[in-house]
């Protein structure tokens, strides 16, 4: 497989209900047929992935999130960063909701890729899987792996060893 630099999506989501009963304006364009958007009057920024107000769950991960799936099969470490102020949609990007019987148009990158990965698993019971998952929160400077309640925060260390895994 050839080698894939870090690649930067921005999603714009549409104004929320209260946002929209307080006048707020939509601060951020997008610049048709382009991988551009505008801030305020004339900022312009260029990403690989631009994805509007009407963009669907669907389309941020075949775009963005299938490859790195399909890479994993592969046995390459792939990583997804939701950046982003809070209220910004990091959350609903990633897991589409509270809860777990969020509707299938809903549904974000997380249960899709482990939908798409699982389902890879099993057309492949001839190969020996190995899985290791983190679900990482860095919030002021500190690590959290919100799937290991019982990490201390302090004791969370990301790394990679001398033959590439990531720790």
């Amino acid at each position: 497989m050839e080698e894939i630099p870090v690649r930067v999506a921005v999603r714009v989501r549409p104004l929320l209900c209260k946002e929209i009963l307080h006048n707020h304006q939509v601060c951020v364009r997008l610049i048709p047929n382009t991988q551009q958007i505008i801030i305020g009057k004339d900022r312009i920024f260029t990403f690989d992935f631009v994805f509007g107000k009407n963009s669907t769950q669907d389309e941020v991960y075949s775009t963005c999130i299938k490859p790195l799936v399909a890479s994993l099969i592969e046995g390459y470490n792939a990583t997804v960063f939701a950046y982003g102020q809070t209220g910004s949609g990091k959350t609903y990007t990633i897991g589409g909701g509270h809860i777990a019987s969020v509707a299938e148009d809903k549904k974000g990158i997380i249960p899709r890729a482990i939908q798409d990965l699982f389902q890879s698993i099993s057309e492949n019971s001839s190969i020996d899987f190995n899985i290791k998952v983190s679900y990482i929160e860095v919030y002021k400077e500190d690590l959290r792996d919100l799937l290991e309640l019982e990490t201390s925060i302090k004791d969370l260390h990301i790394r990679e060893d001398e033959k590439g895994n990531t720790e």
